[in-house]
């Protein structure tokens, strides 16, 4: 009776809160940043909030009282009769800044949006089961620009341009993983992604040399509209393993494949009758890259150490996709190298007197590639992270292994590097606030002695 009120229980919030987050990932702008205007627009960092303060490490964990979204062979870790549940918020601010024709032009931006839901749950002895849906990618931008210079003045008039564009695309994963004897894992996930990403180009004619206000204008809409499957595989082995200290090292291999989004692209004037210029649809053929990850972690009861290594083949699948930015130059994929490091300190988790020594203080960095150039121009990206886990107490006494957790992360990519002579790439700064939940009970499965 205990296992099926907890089963109804569990469908409900689901059933509440997986729309929710559907639509929150889909209705307003995730990202503002113009490195998103090609492709796909902005990577997620992937993981829950307590992996992404330890600079995203998290191949290597394994860790019976968290959730693990980057490697299902960590699935099996969930202990029998427990479960484990994680919702996670973020905040955003972005500041960006270009050497454009000898000025410098800034622009700021604040966004607020789900991050990820995830739960992992035993199904039979050493087997596990492990869902989440989490954003892969953002689109976030607005652009403006007026022309005037004497070839356009004096044979159209003062011309504006302008550039807009929002969307996400999801990740909805669902895995298992399987420990094949004690200290190996492996495990195995479906990862499906779905969304809409739109972006809009408008030029008008402002005033002509008969000076008869705005003349003309046009509006281009590109829509990408997302709907793949793809797989993971993962294993983690773990060659010491007792009650004092624990090592595993992980791998996980992407499989990749044909992303090809369906692009609908129209093309409107501006007169009384909105004249369609053009309404066209085909097929982008564009991939998603063959990702392998590695990582080893270290965790004793006070201190977690970890180091991950992530390899995505965006080249060799998307060679052919160059675009050409409004500046003239061209937009190319690369493939890209990502090296994360991140470390966990927790005093003393049994202590019953000292709540802050039962808190969890975690710090990481990360560095890689952009997977994009820009006139050939490649892009580095970093961020440095900080976050704290809060243990939920309920009448002094531990709640299993909940918590709040807080993060932030600031970072950036880019530089003043120069383009062309006239052109700099983006140079881009952000910070993150992020808020977790995670609810642990290895009790939610148990029958109580007295009803």
């Amino acid at each position: 009776m205990q296992v099926k009120k907890a089963a109804v229980k569990l469908c409900l919030a689901l059933a509440v809160i997986v729309p929710c987050m559907a639509w929150g990932q889909t209705s307003s702008i995730n990202a503002f940043s113009p490195y998103s205007m090609y492709g796909l627009g902005e990577l997620r960092t992937p993981g829950t909030l307590q992996t992404r303060s330890m600079g995203g490490v998290g191949v290597g964990m394994r860790n019976a009282a968290a959730v693990n979204l980057l490697n299902p062979a960590a699935y099996s870790a969930v202990r029998p009769k427990s479960f484990l549940f994680d919702f996670g918020l973020e905040g955003q601010c972005f500041y960006n800044s270009q050497k454009y024709y000898g000025q410098t032009l800034n622009t700021s931006y604040y966004t607020v949006n789900f991050h990820d839901i995830a739960f992992q749950l035993p199904i039979a002895k050493h087997l596990g089961l492990g869902f989440s849906l989490t954003p892969y990618s953002s689109v976030g931008y607005r652009m403006k620009q007026e022309v005037d210079d004497d070839e356009i003045w004096g044979n159209i008039g003062r011309v504006q341009y302008q550039w807009d564009g929002d969307g996400d695309v999801t990740e909805v994963k669902l895995g298992l993983g399987w420990e094949i004897f004690r200290g190996f894992s492996i495990g195995i996930a479906a990862q499906y992604y779905w969304g809409d990403i739109q972006r809009i180009y408008k030029t008008a004619i402002l005033e002509n040399i008969t000076g008869g206000g705005l003349i003309a204008d046009a509006t281009g809409t590109e829509t990408y509209s997302v709907s793949r499957f793809k797989g993971q595989f993962g294993v983690q082995w773990s060659p010491i393993s007792n009650r004092r200290r624990i090592l595993t090292i992980g791998a996980t291999y992407d499989i990749g494949g044909d992303l090809n989004p369906n692009v609908t692209t129209k093309v409107q004037t501006g007169d009384i009758f909105n004249t369609v210029a053009m309404d066209m649809g085909n097929r982008l053929g564009l991939k998603l890259p063959q990702q392998v990850a590695v990582g080893i972690y270290y965790n004793t009861p006070k201190i977690a150490v970890g180091a991950d290594y992530v390899y995505q083949d965006w080249r060799s699948g998307n060679s052919r996709l160059v675009e050409k930015s409004a500046a003239g130059f061209d937009v190319a994929y690369r493939n890209t190298n990502t090296v994360k490091l991140g470390v966990e300190y927790t005093p003393n988790k049994a202590d019953v007197r000292s709540a802050l020594k039962r808190w969890s203080y975690r710090a990481g960095v990360r560095y890689g590639t952009y997977n994009q150039t820009f006139g050939g121009v490649d892009v580095n990206e970093y961020a440095v992270t900080l976050g704290v886990g809060i243990p939920l107490t309920v009448l002094g006494g531990i709640l299993g292994a909940s918590s709040v957790d807080l993060g932030v992360e600031v970072g950036g990519r880019g530089s003043f590097k120069a383009i062309n002579e006239q052109v700099s790439l983006v140079k881009q700064t952000y910070c993150k606030f992020s808020l977790g939940v995670t609810l642990f009970g290895d009790y939610w499965f148990v029958r109580p002695k007295y009803d």
